[in-house]
């Protein structure tokens, strides 16, 4: 890249506590939705940011150090925070979804220059100034750039504020010493000393990426600018996350700042996040760009510290079929690709991304350990059943069991087979007859509540247990039919309970199984045989699913969704 003056160079960057943004952004988040399907592909091609808009510079934009499309904060999945960043500042690496190998946005933040502040200061008030037709281009060092560069200290670097107004000075010789390569200068007998930017197209002003690489702070592969660290961690063998200590402050305490070691799994989902339980259940959330007075929010101010509306997000649908790591027992550990899972002590239970409500459907578990004493129960569970329990505990699971065979639902065992061992891989089918009556379009929970957990929001759902027992009822001619080293074990469960059911599965002490939900199936003919699709086809469809969803609840309370009359929902 080129160097206009305007991309300054950085020191090398250190993690900082992402809650920063200007008075213009709003409390949000999250994860773009499909970060890496066909579509957002063709936008981030064809236009700017993820929503296919145009440069706002009335908002924070960051520029992804790869791909070299600038997206705007309040499109990325990782909240920033109001009030704690201001636009063209050139201090940070940021690295979009699209070129993340995580899935996730990634960002850091470094400890800017007196020069950059003073930059990003006036850069600032010029656009301010344009805003209100105003055609101010030179501003009063004493009277506007030191004033605005106090006012947004944190939101500019990561340097500790001064304590004393030492730094005046230093800003006088910042100033002096860049004229003609990056200020101009005049000198008024009223204001003073009077600085301006000598390039004044305000869409230049970028971080020296390039300068960055040269410091290792970045390194160059063929798909462009990647973070440093970022590839160091992607070359690490696989292990389970939650056995690195983290960062510590002082006294060895855990750090506060949560961007100091982002610790992200290949196949992205923040590994601090909100467990569903107690009677909650927490849903990662994204910007819905397409919701009504989406860009009045994110320029409006009045928003700072008020609920976000729920219908301004929209559920993000993972990309890949996996072990969930919010939908499970907080005692498992799973795999950093999340396709593996160790158990620990007394049963537990995970579920899997992605659940199924009609169809017919199929994956894999192998069982790679089994140490005596150990067991599992694995099969098909609904969102309700208990993540403290065996699977099969309650009327949500469907579970088939290590030891003796047993089958399992609702704590009535009864024999079914053979029992399997270490090594064995087995294969567990679904089917679920299509009702014509019924809508299957998933909850868009666009009337949730949000909440901020760790920089990212989620949608807060309360479980209705009670109510979902009571409308119960039996879907004819579904089942569920277990199938060990390729050889069916016959039909396990008929007429089962209607709704939707994930791959689940349930440990008894330090057991370790592994998943496989499709294509590459060890038994692929179970497929041919039983007409079935397997777990990883269920990612289009519900992403189509979804979408479909979102779009009919945006027409249907069309008019009823604004900022000024949110009792109407």
């Amino acid at each position: 890249m080129e160097d206009c003056g305007m991309a300054m160079e950085t020191s090398s960057p250190t993690e900082t506590n992402s809650e920063l943004n200007f008075n213009l952004e709003e409390e949000k988040v999250l994860e773009q939705r499909v970060s890496v399907d066909d579509g957002d592909k063709q936008t981030i091609a064809a236009g700017i940011c993820y929503c296919g808009k145009d440069r706002n510079l009335n908002l924070v934009e960051l520029l992804c150090a790869t791909c070299s499309r600038w997206i705007h904060e309040s499109c990325i999945s990782y909240q920033l925070g109001k009030g704690k960043m201001v636009p063209f500042i050139t201090n940070y690496v940021f690295v979009c979804k699209n070129c993340s190998a995580t899935g996730l946005e990634s960002f850091r933040k470094s400890q800017a220059t007196i020069s950059q502040m003073c930059h990003s200061a006036i850069a600032n008030m010029q656009q301010t100034a344009q805003r209100e037709g105003k055609r101010d281009i030179q501003f009063s060092r004493d009277k506007e750039i030191i004033p605005f560069i106090e006012q947004y200290w944190e939101a500019m670097t990561t340097m500790p504020r001064r304590l004393t107004q030492s730094w005046y000075s230093t800003v006088q010789r910042a100033l002096i010493k860049d004229v003609q390569t990056i200020f101009t200068y005049e000198e008024h007998a009223e204001n003073g000393a009077m600085y301006g930017l000598l390039q004044q197209d305000l869409r230049l002003i970028k971080p020296n990426y390039e300068s960055m690489s040269k410091t290792g702070a970045l390194r160059l592969t063929e798909e462009g600018y990647t973070q440093a660290v970022l590839a160091k961690n992607n070359r690490q063998k696989r292990k389970f996350p939650g056995t690195d200590a983290g960062p510590t402050g002082k006294k060895g305490r855990p750090s506060s700042d949560i961007t100091a070691n982002v610790k992200l799994p290949p196949h992205g989902y923040p590994l601090e996040h909100p467990f569903n339980k107690d009677g909650y259940r927490y849903i990662l959330a994204e910007p819905d760009p397409h919701a009504p007075f989406r860009q009045e929010f994110d320029e409006s101010s009045d928003w700072a510290g008020k609920p976000i509306p729920g219908w301004l997000y929209r559920t993000l649908v993972p990309h890949s079929v996996l072990l969930a790591l919010h939908d499970r027992a907080p005692q498992l550990k799973i795999s950093e690709d999340r396709l593996a899972v160790t158990g620990e002590r007394g049963y537990c239970m995970v579920r899997a991304t992605h659940s199924v409500n009609r169809g017919s459907w199929y994956y894999e578990i192998t069982i790679e350990e089994m140490p005596e004493g150990a067991a599992t129960r694995l099969g098909w569970g609904r969102e309700y059943g208990n993540l403290q329990a065996p699977l099969g505990y309650d009327k949500f699971g469907y579970s088939w069991r290590s030891r003796k065979g047993t089958k399992f639902t609702e704590s009535h065992g009864k024999h079914y087979s053979e029992s399997y061992v270490e090594g064995d891989t087995l294969g567990l089918l679904i089917e679920l007859p299509e009702e014509s009556s019924l809508d299957y379009l998933p909850n868009t929970f666009k009337d949730r509540p949000l909440v901020k957990f760790k920089s990212h929001l989620y949608y807060e759902d309360k479980d209705k247990i009670t109510e979902t027992l009571k409308n119960l009822r039996t879907l004819q001619g579904s089942r569920i039919e277990f199938f060990k080293n390729g050889q069916s074990q016959g039909v396990a469960f008929e007429n089962i309970y209607a709704g939707s059911y994930f791959p689940a599965i349930s440990i008894h002490k330090s057991a370790t199984v592994s998943v496989n939900f499709g294509p590459a199936f060890k038994y692929p003919e179970v497929l041919s045989a039983r007409k079935a699709k397997g777990m990883n086809d269920r990612v289009e469809e519900l992403i189509t699913e979804q979408c479909l969803a979102d779009t009919l609840y945006l027409t249907e309370h069309d008019g009823r969704l604004r900022l000024d009359n949110l009792n109407l929902l």
